[in-house]
């Protein structure tokens, strides 16, 4: 016999006639009588009333199972917030489950909790209806994902969690090797080397929706630990990678929302950065970065004289920016790596006004509005310095004038596609990789591998591709370096010698001695897309056991001191606190 017959927020008015047994917790105890009392019950598919003898010592959060006749509310009565609220359970006899203490916050969603608090008491927050929104509607995206790529001939294979220690872009965590004293594992940042031995291993397309773990400092779309759809195929170009996540994201979307995304666009790493001045464009709105460099070719005003001015439009500015707040958007400008602001509004007939117009030219003051097709009323807010620079602060204060908030405008995503191979130059002249030196240069860029020098390297671009979404970038791919005559070059480049590759890569690059073919891949962050499609800026709030910022666990005071009987049988010994 199972204990209950149905879920509370699963009754409806078809139900009504019927009894039944619901459980769950008490969500509100409401008097009505001296011999009847209204209960809310609570489970995790909604609340139903039901009404029960007032004698019963009935309390927030106790746990029960209420016996009744569904029947129809009195008119006048009924509840359009609930879905049950047309319906009642009457006649109702209730079997008390368990007591409950008086929960530590307020059960209700409208009141604000601190994290820390929530994050102590996990397992009372959990029942809030919104985490187990949230919680559901990541189980849907696993789901959907999972779905998608077996359906696109991809095989599930999970790679080891212990692995040896290799360079990637944040600090491992490290665990100690008890049978091999002074030696350790490292936690994986991210399965790439064993999904490649997939590849060469003939498995064609593997995936896995996997957990990595990084070392860096957290944030509101960072956890140390974190989920990742990971992929990997085997003869396939960059375009059918593409297509692949794709179809997953789109199957992920239409099992959220009901509704399939339109095809996702694809645009270079250099267009992102020359429109929007990022390499994850939050496309919902325009204010897009305009170049104004001709206009100021032969200026005689000194605060142009470089080699990039760009501009970008703020509709109706002029009047929603006061003094207070363009000094502190200057300020921010500054911070950001300018050294300074300019800004002009834009009155009657489109004539610019602000301190720099005593130092332009006419044609100037006339080609500036123009050019961006200023109004009345609007704000134009320029930088001048040198191109990264112009791009990198008016992306930002694109950003902090016209982003919406994450669950507005809909869901765009965007492909960024030939993104650098190198993203600097090192004091030795040698380029720094962009991404893990297993990424395969751009076709046409090839022969600048052997040609380039100093900042030329920049211009290389590589087979690299991020997936964007409302400006938070999801995850990132590459099509794979697979032949020996090109890894070699990348290494020598890099200054890694024969002995130094071996040493860090020696385990891939031994197995494509023996055949490895073209492949390509790609990972993005399950928690972020489940965040973004649940309608939440933080991560956490679709985790459930985060961290906090600080990489705590309020729960359980993680991390702890380990006992010195277990750290003497580890081989270890702590040093003493640094002064």
């Amino acid at each position: 016999m199972t204990m209950r017959t149905d879920y509370c927020g699963s009754l409806r008015a078809s139900d009504i006639g019927r009894e039944v047994t619901v459980c769950g917790w008490v969500d509100t105890r409401r008097v009505h009588s001296e011999h009847l009392a209204f209960i809310d019950l609570r489970d995790h598919t909604g609340i139903v009333q039901c009404v029960v003898d007032e004698k019963l010592d009935l309390r927030s959060e106790y746990v029960v199972a209420i016996t009744g006749v569904v029947r129809e509310r009195f008119e006048g009565k009924g509840n359009d917030k609930l879905a049950t609220g047309d319906i009642e359970i009457g006649e109702a006899s209730v079997e008390l489950l368990a007591r409950a203490e008086p929960p530590p916050f307020p059960m209700h969603e409208r009141t604000d909790v601190d994290e820390t608090i929530r994050l102590r008491h996990r397992y009372i927050d959990l029942r809030k209806s919104r985490m187990q929104r949230n919680l559901r509607t990541r189980a849907r995206v696993n789901s959907a994902i999972r779905g998608a790529m077996e359906r696109q001939g991809f095989v599930e294979i999970e790679t080891p969690m212990l692995i040896a220690s290799t360079p990637e872009g944040a600090r491992d965590f490290v665990v100690p090797s008890r049978l091999h004293p002074g030696e350790f594992y490292a936690l994986p940042q991210s399965p790439q080397l064993f999904k490649q031995l997939c590849m060469v291993g003939g498995i064609d397309r593997y995936y896995q929706i996997a957990r990595c773990l990084r070392d860096e400092d957290l944030r509101a779309d960072r956890q140390f630990e974190f989920m990742q759809l990971d992929m990997e195929a085997s003869f396939v170009t960059q375009d059918d990678v593409l297509a692949f996540v794709s179809e997953a994201i789109k199957d992920a979307v239409e099992a959220i929302t009901g509704e399939r995304p339109a095809d996702i666009a694809t645009m270079t790493w250099r267009e992102a950065m020359e429109r929007f001045g990022s390499d994850k464009p939050d496309v919902r709105f325009g204010m897009e970065l305009v170049e104004m460099s001709d206009i100021f070719a032969g200026t005689e005003a000194n605060v142009f004289k470089v080699d990039c001015v760009k501009g970008i439009l703020h509709r109706g500015g002029a009047e929603s920016l006061g003094r207070n707040a363009i000094d502190a958007l200057t300020d921010k400008c500054k911070r950001w790596g300018a050294k300074g602001l300019a800004w002009f509004r834009v009155g009657e007939g489109g004539v610019l006004d602000g301190a720099l117009t005593k130092f332009m030219s006419g044609a100037e003051l006339a080609a500036v509005p123009e050019r961006l097709g200023a109004e009345q009323g609007d704000m134009v807010l320029m930088i001048a310095a040198d191109r990264r620079t112009v791009n990198h602060v008016l992306g930002l204060l694109r950003l902090e004038l016209g982003r919406p908030p994450v669950n507005e405008g809909g869901f765009h995503f965007l492909w960024v596609s030939e993104f650098p191979l190198f993203e600097a130059v090192g004091d030795n002249g040698r380029p720094v990789p962009a991404h893990h030196p297993f990424t395969m240069p751009h076709p046409d860029d090839m022969d600048k591998l052997d040609a380039a020098s100093g900042e030329e390297y920049l211009d290389i671009r590589s087979q690299a591709y991020d997936l964007v979404l409302n400006g938070w970038e999801l995850g990132s791919g590459s099509v794979r370096i697979h032949r020996p005559e090109i890894q070699s070059k990348i290494f020598e480049l890099l200054g890694i010698g024969v002995d130094e590759a071996q040493l860090k890569f020696g385990f891939l690059l031994d197995a494509f001695r023996f055949g490895a073919p073209p492949h390509a891949g790609f990972a993005f962050g399950i928690d972020r897309l489940a965040a973004l499609l649940a309608g939440e800026e933080n991560i956490r709030e679709v985790i459930a056991f985060p961290k906090t910022q600080s990489g705590t666990d309020p729960l359980t005071n993680a991390p702890t001191a380990i006992d010195p009987a277990h750290l003497e049988e580890l081989g270890l010994r702590l040093l003493p606190p640094s002064v």
